[in-house]
């Protein structure tokens, strides 16, 4: 397995759209256990291939307190959404912001596991959250959208000033 390189706001590629899966192969197999390897050090509760530059519609995610819960969506689709909820959020693309972000509080998604083989799956709460959050980083939307323009730029000129400081260190 391999830590992958994550990347970060502004980063044009983040806005990459990702292209369906096609092939469910030994490939597809070994860039999910990366990607699980990679969120779980960094750490994090989910991270879509688009994060690591690869622009396929795969995410992963596990909400457990014991990382005992690993979820594998490949090609997700939201069919149904019921009710709001508001929740603070974080981003491993977007480190040490938080803002709060209103979506769905129940979605009921479609997808394929690692394998190919079709599944529904309806989450709430925190794993809803999670869902809805890294199926925007497959249509190359960031949780940063969800904030005023002002407030979005001050992220982008924090990071930036993060970037340049590691740099020159």
């Amino acid at each position: 397995m391999a830590k992958l390189e994550i990347l970060e706001f502004p980063d044009p590629r983040l806005r990459t759209v990702a292209q369906p899966v096609t092939q469910f192969d030994a490939a597809l197999a070994r860039l999910v256990r990366d990607l699980f390897e990679t969120m779980y050090d960094a750490p994090g509760i989910g991270l879509a291939a688009t994060q690591v530059d690869v622009h396929r519609q795969l995410l992963v995610c596990d909400v457990s307190e014991d990382h005992d819960q690993p979820r594998v969506l490949a090609n997700p689709r939201i069919r149904r959404r019921q009710g709001t909820q508001t929740y603070q959020e974080g981003c491993l693309s977007v480190p040490g912001i938080f803002a709060d972000v209103e979506r769905a509080l129940v979605v009921t998604v479609e997808a394929q596991d690692a394998e190919g083989r079709p599944f529904t799956l309806e989450a709430d709460g925190l794993l809803a959250v999670c869902i809805q959050h890294e199926m925007d980083h497959l249509a190359g939307k960031l949780f940063v959208d969800y904030l005023s323009p002002l407030k979005r730029e001050m992220v982008r000129r924090k990071l930036e000033k993060r970037h340049r400081q590691a740099a020159s260190a």
